[in-house]
């Protein structure tokens, strides 16, 4: 059992101690919840008919982007280049508010467009390819990273990864990545895009010490089930615009806690997503 306790100075106003006694209360709550939650075990895999779900899902996010990348005038989608070329990031939720199918799940898909003055598309591919160097780039996110396979633009790669938030939790994922050049003649304009789709993810316990393990089914949280990542990317304007399409697949918060950590837990993937954006960003101007 967790115990939170907590002491307010005497000579505030009323409603300064009623502000940060709420405050209190709301974080004692949120560490109540993450305690109960993180205990829960036995969710090692979604449910078959999340799964199918999510993979119906990619289906149709695949067959939208394949349709986008065969289009000379709208490569990338909806995008604000005043506000791209003055440095701003736009992030934007696409998942739908209440997917059906997804019992027990949670769907997240974001997207992320940014401009890096003066990079060029080569820049972009060749450190996107780097894959050995991403714990150098995307620190402290990407711990470690290797090539397994490759056979010209497909790659098979494995990471381990970290997020903290409240709770550290670090993940081992493999992935399925393929890089690509869509044929459109006469544009003269250099463009590219890059589907990466994790095939296994194993959270590991005690990362980095003698008792390291990975949990095995019936023991992992569901922190991540699935992640599927989508870059476009298109040089002109005297830079390169690049865009990313996240959508992952994770353990549903239990009933009753998600008005105490449901906005935090969402909050991770986007934050994760504009995180690697930003850090892709500082990687082009090196």
């Amino acid at each position: 059992m967790t115990h939170c306790n907590g002491s307010l100075p005497v000579n505030r106003s009323a409603d300064t101690l009623g502000s940060a006694l709420r405050s209190t209360l709301v974080y004692c709550a949120i560490i109540a919840a993450v305690a109960v939650s993180v205990p829960c075990r036995a969710v090692a895999a979604p449910r078959p008919a999340a799964a199918a779900s999510f993979n119906a899902y990619i289906n149709t996010v695949e067959s939208r982007l394949a349709q986008q990348h065969r289009s000379a005038g709208g490569f990338l989608a909806s995008e604000d280049q005043g506000r791209l070329r003055n440095g701003e990031l736009m992030i934007e939720t696409l998942a739908p508010e209440s997917p059906p199918g997804f019992s027990g799940a949670m769907l997240h898909h974001w997207r992320g467009t940014a401009f890096a003055p003066g990079a060029k598309a080569a820049d972009f591919e060749r450190l996107m390819r780097n894959f050995n160097a991403y714990p150098q780039y995307y620190a402290p996110q990407v711990m470690q990273a290797r090539i397994l396979s490759q056979q010209g633009d497909h790659y098979q790669v494995v990471m381990r990864v970290k997020q903290h938030h409240v709770i550290t939790v670090v993940l081992d994922t493999a992935y399925d990545v393929t890089f690509a050049h869509p044929d459109l003649a006469g544009t003269g304009t250099l463009r590219g895009y890059s589907l990466s789709r994790s095939t296994t993810t194993s959270e590991i316990e005690s990362a980095g010490t003698p008792k390291e393990q990975a949990l095995g089914p019936g023991e992992d949280h569901g922190f991540l089930w699935r992640l599927n990542t989508y870059w476009s990317y298109e040089e002109r304007d005297g830079g390169l615009y690049m865009q990313i399409e996240s959508v992952s697949l994770t353990r549903a918060i239990p009933t009753g806690l998600g008005w105490a950590i449901g906005p935090f837990v969402e909050s991770v993937p986007r934050e994760s997503l504009e995180f690697t954006l930003r850090a892709t960003c500082n990687a082009l101007k090196k």
